[in-house]
């Protein structure tokens, strides 16, 4: 199913994506919930991030091929850092260029969606605590990175964190395409296979750092091709069976 968050007349409401036509849900869709057997089009709405989580927990490095081309060696265990829930921007957003910085960057990612509560929990337990899974830009400022030596800064401000458009809970996300276009240029090109920690195996990590809540996001690392954008700039993540996320630069 494909889940979704919008606005119609002026009410928010989680929906259940068919045919281009929004159902929308009440009740938790992380739980108990019913589907409306009559919905409105898809144009007809306003999305919004297809969840709300407590937290955003992400992963540096988790690409072969963007190891290689940052020359970092494998590691052997994931690097996580956060980005700040205040960083979200719905799908069709624009992404805001902080004065502080000379260079923003995109990166395509695949972002895993938590659907109950998970503390400690092993790589084969991990199906059972994914709702599902979505598109992520993990905007960059890269200057402040190299400046800094760390990444909370260069990846915290707002709208740095373009999430969307849906959540799709019925995909096998084990070997997918993944790439980003740059005003339809392909920039990123690479494949879910050539993560060197899988989603299960950064569940079960992740949640024996912290307790992951339901909607709370894992974002799971970008394939080589990282680069800059400019004032004006439309960029999408695409990654197959999943969706399209298209955000414009200020």
């Amino acid at each position: 199913m494909k889940f979704l968050r919008y606005e119609y007349e002026g009410i928010t409401s989680y929906g259940v994506l068919e045919d281009e036509t929004v159902y929308p849900v009440t009740g938790n869709i992380f739980g108990d919930f019913t589907v409306a057997k009559e919905g409105v089009l898809l144009s007809c709405v306003k999305l919004l991030v297809p969840c709300e989580p407590t937290k955003i927990i992400a992963v540096g490095l988790n690409y072969s091929d963007h190891a290689k081309e940052l020359k970092e060696e494998q590691r052997k265990a994931p690097v996580l850092f956060s980005k700040p829930t205040t960083a979200l921007l719905p799908n069709g957003g624009t992404i805001l260029w902080p004065c502080q910085s000379g260079q923003v960057d995109y990166e395509a990612e695949l972002a895993v969606i938590i659907g109950k509560t998970a503390d400690k929990i092993q790589p084969e337990e991990a199906d059972d605590y994914i709702f599902g899974y979505t598109c992520l830009n993990d905007v960059t400022a890269r200057d402040l990175q190299k400046i800094d030596g760390q990444w909370t800064r260069a990846k915290g401000f707002n709208t740095f964190a373009p999430m969307g458009p849906f959540i799709e809970t019925e995909v096998d996300v084990s070997s997918l395409d993944i790439r980003l276009e740059l005003n339809g240029e392909v920039k990123q090109q690479g494949n879910t296979d050539m993560m060197m920690f899988s989603p299960r195996e950064l569940v079960s990590f992740v949640s024996g750092v912290m307790t992951l809540f339901p909607g709370d996001v894992i974002t799971t690392g970008t394939p080589a091709g990282i680069g800059p954008m400019q004032h004006g700039d439309k960029v999408s993540v695409i990654i197959e069976k999943v969706g399209t996320l298209t955000n414009y630069m200020e």
